[in-house]
């Protein structure tokens, strides 16, 4: 399951909990892209709610895209305690132009004000 937020033009937030498969992630790819239609470059907030599974074919859909858009993007916070999740972000901070912060769960509210900010500055 995916539910997203928008907390400033160009930001988005997604909470993905559940089992996370390439249905979902098509889901949020057209949400990105809905968001590029007004924004050249955009932020994103990803927060781990519980993920129970992650399909490879999520992995590879999500990981093209970001890799295929790479310069549309500003600044993604991760938000998650898992080691794996936390391995996935720094593996793409080595591929993407955007900065890729990854934050643990007690550091949420960190993670929204340091994503938030790129967007103030930004704009």
């Amino acid at each position: 399951m995916i539910s997203n937020f928008s907390f400033s033009d160009s930001t988005l937030g997604f909470i993905l909990e559940g089992e996370v498969n390439e249905v979902t992630i098509n889901r949020f790819i057209v949400q990105i892209e809905e968001k590029w239609e007004t924004h050249d470059k955009i932020n994103l907030y990803l927060e781990d709610s519980n993920v129970e599974s992650y399909s490879v074919g999520a992995v590879v859909n999500e990981i093209a895209f970001k890799l295929g858009n790479a310069d549309r993007f500003l600044r993604i916070a991760i938000v998650a305690d898992k080691k794996w999740i936390k391995a996935c972000a720094a593996l793409q901070d080595l591929f993407l132009t955007a900065e890729v912060k990854s934050f643990g769960c007690d550091k949420r509210l960190e993670a929204l004000a340091w994503v938030s900010q790129s967007a103030q500055i930004d704009s």
